[in-house]
């Protein structure tokens, strides 16, 4: 399984680009942003997903982690496939990937080449409960649990994680708690502190627990 490529970038194309690692010439396909930031001549460095499959095996390559997870994620959609993938990578950034996720931004995803409308409220539906989750550490108890929000996307900061994780430990759900944030956020913009962002989330957070009840 090949999960890193470093080489030389030999040639490129439309979504796709040759990198020659000691002579070997291997067929990366990227999103656009990626291809981006690649130079026929010189010399790079991919993170790589394998698939493989009965009748190919075929690399997918990301300048960054956070890009490849992002991959992976979308991948889980059901009618998301490797190239619909690469598309919506290739036209939204990750953290507007994230932002439009939490906030159920439909106009955002069918942005995407291969996203009609269908596919992307099947893709912000199944895709929010994973974003806003959670990696919950050791010991699911009934207490405060300590949660790393977001994790695969790597496009939430911090300050925003901390403020999640506060309010999760409040006894807020999940989901609503990263959307309260991601809401001040937006609002307050990224030079907001941890105290004043956890407020501002509660600001949020109270119409809508009053809203449900």
């Amino acid at each position: 399984m090949i999960a890193k490529l470093t080489g030389l970038i030999d040639q490129k194309g439309e979504g796709w680009a040759i990198i020659d690692v000691s002579g070997v010439g291997y067929l990366v396909f990227c999103s656009s942003r990626t291809l981006g930031h690649l130079t026929t001549g010189d010399v790079a460095s991919l993170v790589v997903e394998t698939h493989v499959r009965e009748d190919h095996i075929h690399l997918y390559g990301f300048l960054e982690q956070s890009e490849c997870a992002w991959f992976k994620l979308l991948t889980t959609v059901q009618g998301v496939g490797a190239k619909v993938a690469l598309g919506i990578l290739s036209v939204i950034k990750e953290d507007q990937l994230f932002q439009a996720i939490v906030a159920a931004d439909k106009a955002t995803i069918t942005r995407a080449p291969g996203v009609g409308p269908k596919l992307a409220i099947r893709l912000l539906t199944e895709l929010k409960d994973k974003v806003a989750t959670i990696s919950i550490g050791t010991g699911t108890g009934s207490g405060g649990s300590s949660v790393d929000v977001a994790q695969a996307s790597g496009a939430v900061s911090g300050t925003m994680t901390e403020a999640v994780s506060a309010l999760v430990n409040l006894g807020y759900s999940a989901s609503h708690s990263l959307t309260a944030v991601s809401t001040a956020h937006g609002r307050l913009g990224d030079g907001v502190g941890l105290e004043e962002l956890i407020r501002a989330a509660l600001g949020e957070l109270a119409p809508a627990i009053k809203d449900q009840n």
